[in-house]
């Protein structure tokens, strides 16, 4: 079966199934909702399509072929679609089938044959919840590591390769601005008023000194910094890719 896209919708779900008419009918409904729908009959085929377009939710059959339903979640749980909702059908309505299932990586279950309203009921309910937990803040980390350098925003410490390293409050707050956002290119004024809370008026010398004795303390060579990097005629950054 050919790869079916429909563009201009609210959410993308990739119907996954080897029984034509079941895919046409879920397609079918779903398109009515509004969603854009891919499909394919084949395991390997779903997840280079999930791979690529990152669904809102996957309805994947148990029973394909090599690789079956089973194996293709494994597959995806263990990549870039580890947190789409997976929605598993089946003709088989066991129990020990469904745990399998949902022990397996599966976010819900559904039996063939089914009511194609309860499916749409199903499938907003999920997307509803996916995008609810979407918009939830992230949790503030703990500590932030780098290879050997570990940043501990609780206790306020800083140790390298397991050695404590004494740090002033503004040599820290400085770290952890940068260290924050890997690889961002701060300008000079924007990072002085980010940790002294002030316009630096065009005097950016003390922010250069600071960042002189904390590469004096955290860099293996302080003339050749892994972690501070300077980018000429802008500013500084923290580089991560060690």
């Amino acid at each position: 079966m050919e790869e079916k896209q429909v563009s201009g919708t609210s959410a993308e779900i990739l119907v996954v199934d080897d029984e034509v008419e079941i895919t046409e009918l879920i397609s079918l409904y779903l398109e009515r909702e509004g969603y854009a729908v891919h499909s394919t009959d084949r395991g390997d085929e779903a997840i280079r399509i999930a791979e690529s377009i990152f669904p809102d939710l996957i309805i994947l059959d148990v029973s394909l072929g090599e690789p079956d339903g089973i194996e293709v979640c494994r597959t995806l749980r263990g990549g870039p679609c580890a947190h789409v909702p997976i929605l598993f059908l089946s003709c088989k309505s066991e129990d020990a089938d469904i745990v399998h299932g949902l022990s397996e990586g599966g976010d819900d279950y559904i039996t063939k044959p089914f009511s194609p309203s309860q499916l749409v009921a199903r499938v907003k309910a999920h997307i509803r919840r996916r995008r609810m937990r979407e918009k939830l803040p992230e949790p503030t980390p703990m500590s932030l590591v780098f290879g050997d350098l570990a940043i501990d925003l609780q206790r306020l410490e800083v140790k390298l390769a397991g050695d404590v390293i004494p740090l002033s409050v503004k040599e820290f707050e400085l770290l952890t601005v940068l260290a924050r956002q890997p690889d961002r290119v701060f300008p000079l004024d924007e990072l002085y008023r980010l940790v002294w809370h002030t316009d630096s008026i065009g005097d950016t010398r003390t922010l250069m000194v600071h960042i002189s004795n904390l590469r004096k303390k955290i860099e293996a060579d302080p003339s050749n910094p892994a972690f501070i990097q300077t980018v000429r005629g802008f500013g500084y950054r923290f580089n991560y890719n060690r």
